[in-house]
């Protein structure tokens, strides 16, 4: 836990009393610092209250004698509509902050490793963490990902953070300052948070404020925003830039060419070994992760065991267990058919476990895909949907559930496998879980025990 006595004299609200907000308030606590807290969610407010959590109802807020608003990030400060609590505190002229912001405030001597992006934040962080970890560097990893903020470790002088921070983390940073910025893509998300898409890419763009000389950013040029943004940032005094494309040369940067990774001076790193970064999406989190780690003077030899080495992520695209010539394949994380479509361009021979409760569209956005599948299997309420979607385009069984989906696929696949070619068995559901499961988690969690329990099934990955 991160030690914050050095704010001690100040006042805090916390409002938002998950993950990160009981974290806020047990870090507060300890620290002897003045915090009252709320949620609207009767059951959090006594998971607070079990801590010793002084909570107070927003109507009884003073906010003359409050600092600052800790306001969890998935709470509407703004748009659509802000919470109550938030707007009073704007009212009073009460800053908003987060979690990650305290972090900053008290472990100025650490470095920061700050990654955001629509697409791909999770993985380029945890990566970027393996690989400093493995070359024996002091790193901490969290943030949107894992741990919060204040339930890291204290770092010193010697030692990194590696954050992934979300849009609605980084409009609320007021000190913060990223030694390394990490921007991956941005593809249009989160509009009715800031309004439109001007707005999610300002919030984004936080990430590059207080960036002084000696800092570097690392962007992903793959697409018009981002290539904008480049621009903008090739601005900054003393900054460096390192730019990350694919398929294609740029100068000064990293790239991602015909399997290989190319560094600037045309070092070359050979994908064919990395098997739990599969696809283009992932090229570019590895790219981006290599430019970080040599700006950070990590060897390039521990640099490409890192990225050997590296376990992913549980349920993004996660090689969970292996019989014969089939591999099997826990993308639970995939909710929607642009997650979807990531897993489907990574692989060919696919056996596709699909469905739950549908995203506007359906699957329907996936049909330049189908031509690797060679079967599908429906699951959930979703079945009757994308069974009239894939008529005519792909062939498909009505599973039901993801047990029966599974164990259909598995037999199909062990069956027609076996011409020398890897076979996919995926479960990458395009789909919410709710229909069946408490959350994509739970859902993913099933499948990869499902699967290693199969006769004669080889784990692979990280433990359950």
């Amino acid at each position: 836990m991160i030690d914050l006595g050095v704010l001690k004299g100040s006042s805090f609200a916390v409002l938002g009393l998950a993950r990160s907000g009981l974290a806020t308030v047990r870090a507060l606590s300890a620290a002897g610092i003045d915090c009252i807290a709320w949620d609207d969610n009767a059951a959090s407010r006594e998971a607070a209250d079990a801590i010793g959590a002084r909570l107070v109802e927003p109507a009884k807020i003073d906010w003359s004698k409050i600092d600052a608003l800790v306001i969890s990030p998935g709470i509407p400060n703004r748009l659509p509509k802000p919470h109550p609590v938030a707007a009073a505190a704007r009212s009073a002229g009460t800053p908003l902050i987060c979690d990650v912001e305290l972090l900053a405030r008290v472990r100025k001597a650490a470095r920061f490793v700050a990654v955001t992006g629509t697409n791909g934040k999770s993985t380029t962080t945890a990566l970027i963490g393996h690989i400093l970890q493995s070359a024996g560097l002091a790193c901490e990893i969290g943030g949107n990902i894992g741990r919060g903020a204040l339930d890291l470790a204290p770092l010193g002088a010697d030692g990194i953070y590696v954050l992934e921070l979300s849009s609605y983390q980084l409009e609320l940073l007021q000190t913060f300052h990223a030694h390394v910025a990490v921007w991956l893509n941005i593809t249009p998300d989160h509009i009715d948070r800031h309004g439109d898409m001007a707005g999610y890419v300002a919030a984004k763009a936080h990430i590059f404020d207080r960036q002084q000389a000696g800092d570097c950013a690392v962007i992903g040029v793959d697409d018009d925003y981002s290539r904008a943004m480049r621009e903008a940032v090739d601005s900054f005094p003393g900054v460096t830039v390192v730019p990350v494309a694919l398929d294609r040369p740029i100068a000064g940067g990293v790239s991602f060419r015909a399997g290989m990774l190319v560094d600037a001076d045309g070092y070359t790193v050979d994908f064919a070994d990395v098997p739990t970064l599969p696809g283009a999406h992932n090229a570019q989190n590895a790219a981006c992760a290599w430019a970080t780690c040599r700006w950070l003077g990590v060897p390039r030899e521990a640099i490409v065991e890192g990225l050997r080495s590296y376990p992913g992520l549980p349920h993004r695209q996660e090689r969970v267990a292996a019989i014969g010539k089939v591999v099997y394949v826990n993308d639970s994380k995939a909710t929607n058919a642009d997650a979807t479509a990531r897993a489907l361009s990574s692989y060919r021979d696919i056996y596709w476990i699909l469905g739950g409760q549908a995203k506007e569209g359906g699957v329907a956005p996936l049909a330049p895909y189908f031509d690797r599948v060679r079967h599908a299997f429906l699951i959930g309420e979703a079945a009757d949907l994308f069974a009239r979607q894939l008529e005519g385009k792909l062939g498909y069984s009505r599973c039901g559930d993801l047990k029966s989906a599974l164990d259909a696929a598995h037999e199909r696949s062990q069956r027609e496998a076996g011409d020398g070619s890897t076979a996919i068995v995926l479960l990458s559901p395009a789909c919410a879980s709710w229909d069946q499961w408490k959350s994509y988690e739970h859902r993913g969690d099933a499948f990869r025990a499902m699967a290693r329990a199969l006769p004669g099934a080889e784990s692979l990955g990280r433990a359950a």
